[in-house]
């Protein structure tokens, strides 16, 4: 008979926490999990999923006005922001069932509560109760960030974007990011006057240069303005309940609404992971090692929490590797080399391996392969749009290093091309694979 009440204790049930959770629980283990939020996380509560449905919903602005050169007698339409934000609310609280289900169906206990660490091998819940378990798994995620400024109580971020009354005319958003660029194409889709405001010079920092400036090409000529190098001084409410967003270097700016997308950071505040001896990094993630351990021997954590790969898909290996590992008698380690990303901004943008700049500093001897066209539809549209894809190639070797695609379902074609990428293929393999045509992705075995 086990001393503790269970074998693992995994607080968070997002991405990350869940899979580690059923998992567990199908080699045998006694597992329970808190959650202080709804079961299911950043990603299927307040993130990807919620976000992508809206995405769909904002290329329909399009796609009812390219329809008339495909033929199609489409009156002009109104858009319902009421209807669209209840339907994709319902989604989400439908998946968040399916997650608990999957929870129950393996024997797991859910606490829907906050649950803190007391020690080693020790959980509190908010109502004081004290639980044990040999191995505790630490899987909340990461949280908005929004810096300290006069007004920033007025601002909201991508935890409350989902739930707003009314869709808001005009729309300052925070950020250069990827969460920044694809509500910046949600709100200009759906009629909202957008402008992104960026402390920096550039957005998209980490994605290939050619690709982002693509994007702030294709995102200015849809209406989208763009401040640089104006960091946030103020938001002040004005009488009749809209703002004023005071900036540096620039002039203020009215708003409906404001956004704040500067990014996440690691959900560790109040947890008690340092009082437990548990080393944080200066973001406050969880330093662990390559099996998910931290530097206490019964504590684990995987997901945003530990600030490696902030991507949902990270965090659900991470999750079954540690349960293979600890549970199952299967040592497992996470690849993170190729892991493929996305940003489903408007147009969408699908990249895989290393950038032009970081192949010319590690490898030195490159070949880049361009191809700058119109999309078929588009042409037929008289929409200017072009797509631009990008090959980055080993010089020495012929291996492709790097895929970076911006154009219509760029993240659906990139999917596939990782998988050429993450096995060493080289251009010749490319080159010697017969064209699937009419269609974009061709261009992919078409580069010269």
């Amino acid at each position: 008979m086990s001393k503790f009440d269970y074998d693992l204790f995994v607080i968070g049930a997002g991405s990350g926490g869940v899979r580690a959770s059923r998992v567990a629980a199908s080699h045998g283990a006694r597992v329970a999990v808190a959650e202080e939020h709804r079961v299911g996380g950043t990603c299927v509560i307040r993130g990807c999923v919620p976000k992508k449905l809206l995405v769909y919903g904002a290329h329909f602005a399009e796609d009812l006005k390219d329809a008339r050169h495909f033929g199609w007698d489409v009156p002009d339409c109104r858009f319902d922001w009421a209807r669209l934000r209840d339907n994709v609310l319902a989604e989400v609280t439908r998946l968040e069932g399916l997650y608990g289900q999957t929870l129950d169906n393996h024997q797991v206990e859910v606490f829907k509560t906050r649950a803190t660490v007391a020690g080693p091998q020790t959980v509190r819940l908010a109502d004081g109760r004290e639980l044990t378990a040999e191995r505790i798994l630490i899987a909340t995620g990461g949280w908005p960030f929004v810096p300290d400024f006069p007004g920033s109580e007025h601002a909201i971020t991508s935890n409350e974007v989902f739930h707003l009354e009314t869709l808001p005319q005009r729309v300052v958003i925070a950020g250069g990011g990827y969460i920044a660029n694809e509500f910046a194409g949600i709100f200009n889709e759906f009629g909202s006057k957008v402008t992104i405001v960026n402390r920096g010079d550039a957005i998209l920092r980490g994605y290939d240069e050619q690709i982002r400036d693509r994007l702030l090409q294709i995102s200015m000529t849809k209406g989208i303005e763009f401040r640089f190098n104006a960091p946030f001084q103020s938001i002040e409410k004005q009488a009749d309940g809209s703002l004023m967003v005071h900036l540096a270097n620039c002039d203020p700016i009215p708003a409906d609404a404001v956004l704040v997308a500067t990014g996440r950071v690691p959900n560790t505040r109040g947890l008690g992971l340092a009082e437990a001896g548990v080393e944080l990094d200066a973001d406050g993630a969880v330093k662990v090692d390559e099996g998910n351990r931290s530097s206490v021997p019964s504590i684990y954590a995987v997901g945003d929490v530990t600030n490696r790969i902030q991507l949902t898909p990270v965090a659900i290996r991470e999750g079954q590797a540690f349960a293979d590992s600890v549970f199952g008698d299967k040592p497992t380690t996470v690849d993170y080399a190729n892991v493929p990303s996305a940003v489903f901004s408007h147009p969408p943008i699908g990249a895989v391996g290393m950038t032009e700049a970081e192949a010319r500093n590690k490898l030195g001897s490159i070949r880049v392969y361009t191809s700058d066209f119109r999309a078929m539809k588009n042409v037929l549209a008289g929409r200017n749009e072009r797509a631009l894809y990008k090959m980055v190639v080993n010089e020495a070797t012929d291996q492709v290093v790097g895929l970076h695609l911006i154009g219509p379902d760029a993240p659906e074609i990139l999917q596939a091309a990782a998988v050429a990428v993450k096995a060493g293929l080289t251009k010749a393999d490319f080159d010697a694979t017969v064209a699937l045509h009419p269609s974009m992705a061709e261009e992919l075995v078409l580069l010269k």
